[in-house]
């Protein structure tokens, strides 16, 4: 007969496991299972930046050495395809680890402290009072819903809401913003694709970042300071002519060593209505950043529903983590350490004595540790909707390493936007 169990996590991504993870943590005997529609390893499309908050956090849960065999990368370039660039070391190095190979580690590691895995694709949830029953048989006092940007468990307990931003904000000055806003529907969400191909020479020992060309005449392409790199990291002629330099913007290209010989390529924009094919997207990448895709394999393409600063956990004990609360950096895209964030406070909360109000203890929990940082990426994404703003940014970090290591730890951890960061900014964006 199916126990019923103290905890059902449904998805078994670095969220899901985080959570299987700290809830064995705080209680051992913790009846705690994991659930998932693939077996694993399963490839899963993510540009595999593995930033060292993400190793922190799993720390915390006693998890350490998920890296192994994967050389650190703690360079990073970032910049526009014809304009000012920025470039440095990192003050932690960060690691490029496959998710095939990442999320697996990080299952058998759950596996290993007593939960089992089942793999099972769930379909339905009800609350019968007592207890929560998962498709009809599956029954658990607590359910953390892991189970991505189109959470089954999210449509039906708290349909999707999304926030349009104020368009342009009103201290803006309106020509440093594009003139059209986003929808409602789509002010919040991106969608991306990814492939591994033999790594460029001139990209196997850092990260690289490329922004697609503003419009031209935007102050983002503005003659850069005395000193400064302005020859950009690749090419985006043709760019203007499709419209994507500009209304389409933020829209960048990536390329990412893994230390193999290969490299975890892609290209992202954020959604603008109109219809976009694998072709448009490939197109890009190959615009902005040269031979990238060249003898590139294993192609995926996603939605990213980017945070919004204000994510939304109802009271109860159906608890959402990861990108099911849309919990993606807004700013760059990065979610792993949301993932495992949200998981580890989601699966603490989930067996703590009186585990009826364990969504009010979560939401708590969660607004503690990443309130004020949701809501600097919320103000960073709507400052980076502007390519001046994105072009400042870049000349001040190209400048300050300072302004260089507060904006990786924005983009990558749970930086805020700091005085002196938001001071060099300024001075860039008028000079």
């Amino acid at each position: 007969m199916e126990p019923v169990w103290d905890l059902v996590v449904v998805g078994a991504g670095p969220a899901g496991a985080s959570a299987a993870l700290s809830a064995l943590q705080n209680r051992p005997d913790a009846r705690v299972l994991l659930i998932d529609r693939d077996d694993f390893p399963r490839d899963k499309s993510c540009g595999d930046g593995i930033a060292p908050h993400v190793f922190d956090v799993l720390a915390s849960v006693g998890v350490v050495g998920l890296e192994a065999g994967y050389a650190a990368v703690d360079r990073l370039r970032i910049g526009f395809a014809s304009g000012p660039t920025a470039g440095g070391v990192m003050a932690r190095a960060a690691y490029v680890i496959p998710r095939e190979v990442f999320d697996a580690r990080l299952v058998r590691e759950v596996v290993n402290r007593g939960a089992q895995l089942r793999r099972h694709r769930v379909r339905t949830l009800a609350d019968d009072g007592d207890q929560l029953v998962l498709d009809g048989t599956i029954r658990a006092r607590v359910v953390v819903a892991a189970d991505g940007a189109s959470s089954v468990l999210r449509r039906q307990v708290a349909p999707r809401r999304i926030v349009a931003p104020t368009w342009p904000p009103a201290w803006s000055r309106s020509r440093w913003f594009p003139r059209k806003p986003p929808s409602a529907a789509r002010a919040y969400t991106a969608i991306a694709i990814r492939g591994y191909a033999p790594v460029v020479e001139s990209r196997a020992t850092e990260q690289v970042i490329v922004f697609s060309n503003p419009a031209p005449g935007s102050r983002a392409n503005s003659d850069p300071a005395p000193g400064s790199r302005a020859s950009g990291l690749g090419s985006d002629a043709g760019a203007d002519s499709d419209g994507i330099g500009h209304a389409s913007w933020p829209a960048y290209a990536w390329s990412f060593p893994i230390g193999d010989g290969r490299a975890n390529v892609g290209y992202g924009e954020l959604l603008s209505g109109n219809p976009l094919s694998r072709r448009h997207l490939l197109d890009r990448l190959e615009q902005l950043l040269p031979g990238s895709g060249t003898d590139a394999r294993s192609w995926r393409a996603h939605l990213l529903p980017l945070s919004t600063g204000r994510p939304r956990q109802p009271d109860g004990r159906i608890l959402f983590a990861g990108d099911a609360m849309n919990l993606i950096n807004p700013v760059t895209g990065e979610g792993i350490f949301y993932a495992v964030t949200s998981g580890v406070l989601a699966g603490r909360a989930a067996v703590n004595p009186g585990d009826l109000d364990a969504g009010r203890g979560y939401r708590a929990d969660l607004r503690r540790t990443l309130g004020w940082h949701l809501r600097h990426t919320d103000a960073a994404n709507l400052l980076a909707r502007s390519p001046a703003v994105v072009g400042a940014a870049i000349r001040a970090a190209d400048r300050n390493p300072r302004v260089f290591d507060d904006l990786v730890e924005l983009g990558l951890g749970a930086g805020k936007l700091t005085p002196s960061a938001l001071a060099s900014i300024a001075a860039a964006l008028i000079r």
